[in-house]
């Protein structure tokens, strides 16, 4: 028999689902309550109170502050062990690799008994005399290219895995390198520095390579972290407490509004201050905002001027062409009947044939110019080569040099020199300064010289004339200027040629830099990227001639100034620090 118990539920169930729905409801009203009380209270306290503002801010700043401070005294303090490790090292090695190379040169075949010997001698030798591993350090020979010569490292320890095959190609290359590896040999995983280095013997090349542990480094620079970051911990709360008894916020207003200055001196018009609130801070900032909408009205008022201007100087020189073409028929029929003319109008129609010439190539240069300032310049770059380049250009201005007197020398390689560039442009270039040093020469030979190396190619131009005089090389590259505007020109050039080709070099990528003293003639250097698009960072050929009187007391002690690297007639640099001047570069 099964018996069923029905249990009832309480006779107050009813009511106390809704008695707890309305507590939990005014409990969530009266926490959501408090909780907009202290946000409005903290909302208008951090709005009134500038001291809350300074501590807290001060908190922020020198927090991060000191956190980037600690990570570069931390990161110097490493680079400093590190490179005293290398140093002392770089200096075994050196000593090492000498005692080696001696050692070794008493055979002159690698077959003969005695050799791994001495190579097992001079391993223990370097490694300090002792085959036990004391200090940690490994010393290794190895002789890759003969395969009758075994290896020997001392302490005996199995080293190949600690020497990666970049490292053995740069040595066996014949250069000194090293790299910081990771890895262990006989014992815990330690990071090592791997330093190696060629040594030559009479029958060929060995390969030596130290094994240094930066156990004890790593060690210091933990311990040197550790301190900074207490230190700095400590620097945060006394900043902390300074602060909090700053009872004004001027700095961090101040702050903001020299930083909003030097954006704006940048040329950062858009930049401007943030308003906030409504007391002498906002004050001020609404009025330095004021000041800087001003400011960028004016400049871009000025600058809507300059773009006008140089469309203006566009237009009218695109309208004279149509007037230009007329005169030039009229002139080149008169030009054609000359001799049938009396004299005096003879010589007139030569002369108006040529000024019309120049006036022509004034109309193009300024076209040119005007493409240049409006940035619609485009380079057409294709690889070329510049050895024909230059004997075009020499022979185009042959009868110019013949005329005044100057002999033209080319010093160029006898295989090809190519490089991608522009063919057009660059023999723009060199047509205008040749044509220059031809002008300027005094009836001395100008010598135009071809270099060429991995990355650049370079041209100088060598005068022997009047020179330039202090200054003046800041000054050569300037529309329209003249070192001499007396002087009458060969040429009847516009002005515009120099200006002209220091725009087509910056295209490429290029320098195009000066060098002048007086009495001693002038030389131009264009150095331009051997590759499209690549950067340089020196020049196969020098910008002070080798030939140069320096007031130092001789040749390449230093020089006159001379438009740097890049920056046209800004910057100058001084002789001897050229980018000519190779930089040898150990791995």
């Amino acid at each position: 028999m099964v018996s069923t118990v029905v249990t009832s539920p309480p006779r107050d169930s009813p009511t106390i689902a809704p008695r707890r729905l309305r507590a939990a409801r005014a409990l969530w009203r009266l926490l959501a309550g408090r909780t907009a009380r202290l946000a409005a209270g903290a909302h208008q306290t951090w709005r009134r109170s500038l001291q809350l503002r300074v501590v807290t801010i001060t908190l922020v700043a020198s927090s991060l502050l000191v956190g980037g401070f600690a990570f570069l005294i931390a990161d110097k303090l490493t680079n400093i062990l590190l490179e005293n490790a290398e140093t002392d090292v770089l200096l075994r090695l050196q000593n090492g690799s000498d005692y080696a190379s001696k050692q070794f040169n008493l055979y002159s075949q690698p077959q003969e008994a005695q050799l791994q010997d001495t190579i097992d001698g001079t391993v223990n030798y370097l490694a300090g005399g002792d085959p036990a591993q004391t200090s940690g350090v490994v010393v290794a020979i190895t002789a890759d290219n003969f395969t009758n010569i075994a290896p020997r490292t001392s302490p005996d320890v199995q080293v190949r895995p600690m020497i990666s095959q970049e490292l053995r190609s740069s040595v066996a290359a014949g250069k000194v390198a090293h790299q910081i590896r990771t890895g262990s040999l006989g014992g815990q995983r330690t990071k090592y520095l791997v330093y190696g280095s060629p040594v030559p013997t009479r029958f060929g090349q060995l390969e030596l390579y130290y094994l240094v542990p930066l156990s004890r480094q790593d060690a210091t620079a933990a311990d040197a972290r550790a301190t900074v970051v207490a230190t700095g911990a400590a620097l945060v709360l006394l900043l902390g407490l300074l602060a909090a008894l700053v009872t004004r916020l001027v700095v961090t207003p101040v702050r903001v509004a020299a930083r909003t200055a030097q954006r704006l001196s940048a040329g950062l018009l858009d930049q401007r201050m943030v308003v906030n609130g409504e007391d002498d801070l906002a004050l001020l900032a609404a009025s330095f905002n004021q000041m800087a909408t001003n400011l960028q009205r004016q400049i871009l008022r000025l600058e809507e001027m300059s773009r006008l201007q140089r469309r203006f100087t566009s237009d009218v020189s695109h309208e004279l062409r149509t007037p230009l073409t007329t005169v030039r028929m009229a002139a080149d029929l008169i030009f054609a009947e000359r001799d049938e003319f009396d004299p005096a109008v003879a010589r007139s129609a030569e002369l108006l044939q040529a000024e019309l010439d120049r006036f022509e190539e004034l109309l193009t240069d300024l076209l040119e110019i005007s493409r240049f300032d409006a940035g619609f310049a485009m380079l057409d770059s294709e690889p070329t080569d510049l050895v024909p380049v230059v004997h075009r250009v020499t022979e185009r201005l042959a009868g110019l040099a013949e005329r005044v007197g100057v002999a033209i020398e080319l010093d160029l390689p006898d295989s090809p020199v190519i490089a991608e560039v522009d063919p057009r442009r660059v023999e723009r270039v060199l047509r205008n300064l040749v044509g220059n040093a031809v002008e300027h020469g005094e009836a001395k030979p100008v010598r135009i010289t071809l270099g060429v190396d991995q990355s650049a190619v370079a041209i100088t131009v060598r005068d022997h004339g009047v020179g330039l005089k202090p200054g003046e090389e800041k000054l050569v590259f300037n529309r329209f200027w003249r070192a001499d505007p007396s002087r009458a020109r060969q040429t009847g050039g516009t002005g515009l040629g120099l200006s002209i080709s220091l725009e087509d070099a910056r295209l490429h990528g290029g320098w195009l830099e000066a060098w002048g003293a007086p009495g001693q003639g002038a030389q131009f250097r264009l150095t331009l990227p051997a590759r499209a698009g690549d950067r340089l960072t020196t020049s196969p050929l020098r910008l002070v001639p080798a030939d140069a009187t320096l007031p130092f007391g001789g040749p390449r002690d230093g020089g006159p100034l001379a438009i740097g690297p890049g920056s046209g007639a800004g910057a100058l640099a001084v002789g001897p620090a050229e980018s000519g001047d190779r930089a040898e570069v150990t791995s």
